[in-house]
């Protein structure tokens, strides 16, 4: 099969995809005319196949729930950029915060559109924030030889086609101290047919995902109803291809928030060889209110869970991406939260240990008021805040609405 009919190959078995909510015949009338509004303000897109997972007679299936707009995204809660990207921006569609990793924004675009996204901003403001032309961000990445890894993600990269993302892919690789290369996509989960029909990605992935120098595909599986078969077999294809697939998440009320579930969902994805990686802290991003877990009740359902796991199935570690770095939740009692910096921005902070008073309404690290003798410089006090709730105008220029 030549290059060409490989990739042509890839769209075989082509989705639907919908940008617009009036088009989603399972809603009703009202239901419909009452999103639109909401999607004025934070997109929609789905496609067909999704879709079909969705139980439309139960209003809290958990596929509907991460799709489908919710009347309370208006609520005016949070900031676009939650955890100040902009600060560790270096050049535009390049992030350098940890020394060690740096982040190749590639595309803007997903093959659907998660309600809860912490990058949504990509999708609602007329700026560009990710590059097609990548060529003077490797060239920062090969002037700074300790980056030993690259993540590339967007959006989602694997919405390329695959000529373009294997310039980009085989420009990484010719460089000695980028030893992995991490692809973040939600593609087996939104559209696994994109792997499976392309013969010419997983060639790709088996030229370029040596035994030292390894690709990893950072997998985003929310519930165990994305592991169809479907899906079984795009992630199966790319691990015979050479790759190395994790799975990391957030914690999404009604979705991904109960033991039950992400319980299930570690055992499932430990079965397939996929290691649960990251479970994250939900960010304060604009509309997500609903979306919010608090960080106490997150920590203890996620111990839970890990009750009813294999030691393979819960490797993972409950951490927040705050601004300052990658902060581990691992512990709480009655009366202290105990935290540690997995990852720093300032390499002075790596791995410092630090203990916040227990708040079980507090979300992020923000609200945590530091304990006696510990820091915190990021704790503000202020009620509004503390409370959830922005009465102001947000980062939209929209006026609130409760």
């Amino acid at each position: 099969m030549t290059d060409n009919t490989a990739e042509k190959a890839a769209w075989r078995k082509r989705v639907r995809n919908f940008y617009n909510i009036e088009k989603i015949s399972q809603l009703s009338y009202i239901e419909r005319w009452r999103l639109k509004q909401i999607t004025r303000i934070y997109p929609f897109m789905a496609n067909d196949y999704y879709l079909g997972l969705i139980n439309w007679d139960d209003p809290d299936d958990p596929i509907r729930r991460l799709i489908i707009p919710h009347q309370r995204e208006l609520i005016n809660w949070g900031h676009l950029d939650a955890s100040n990207e902009n600060a560790v921006t270096v050049s535009k569609g390049l992030q350098h915060k940890y020394a060690s990793t740096a982040l190749l924004l590639v595309t803007q675009n997903c093959a659907g559109l998660c309600r809860y996204c912490f990058r949504k901003r990509l999708f609602i403001k007329e700026r560009r924030e990710a590059v097609k032309d990548v060529s003077d961000n490797l060239e920062y990445i090969r002037r700074h030889p300790e980056i030993n890894n690259v993540l590339v993600t967007g959006g989602d990269p694997l919405v390329l086609p695959t000529r373009r993302l294997e310039k980009i892919i085989s420009a990484l690789r010719r460089i000695d101290h980028v030893r992995i290369i991490r692809i973040g996509s939600k593609i087996p989960a939104y559209n696994p047919f994109r792997i499976f029909e392309d013969s010419y990605l997983l060639d790709m992935i088996s030229r370029y995902s040596l035994s030292d120098r390894r690709i990893y595909i950072m997998c985003h599986f929310d519930h165990p109803n994305e592991l169809t078969p479907e899906t079984r077999k795009a992630v199966q294809l790319l691990q015979r291809a050479g790759a190395i697939c994790v799975n990391q998440n957030p914690i999404i009320r009604g979705i991904s928030d109960s033991p039950e579930v992400m319980s299930k969902l570690w055992n499932e994805l430990s079965y397939m060889g996929v290691p649960q990686y990251y479970v994250f802290q939900g960010r304060p991003t604009s509309g997500n209110e609903t979306y919010e877990v608090p960080i106490v009740e997150a920590y203890f359902n996620i111990e839970e869970a890990k009750k009813k796991c294999s030691g393979l199935a819960k490797r993972t570690k409950y951490v927040m991406s705050h601004e300052s770095g990658k902060i581990e939740i691992v512990g709480v009692d009655d009366r202290q939260i105990y935290l540690r910096y997995h990852r720093a921005m300032d390499a002075r902070n790596e791995n410092r240990f630090f203990i916040c008073h227990r708040d079980d309404r507090a979300y992020w690290l923000d609200q945590l008021k530091p304990a006696e003798g510990h820091r915190n410089r990021y704790y503000q006090s202020d009620l509004t805040r503390h409370l959830n709730v922005n009465y102001g105008v947000n980062d939209l220029g929209e006026e609130g609405h409760v």
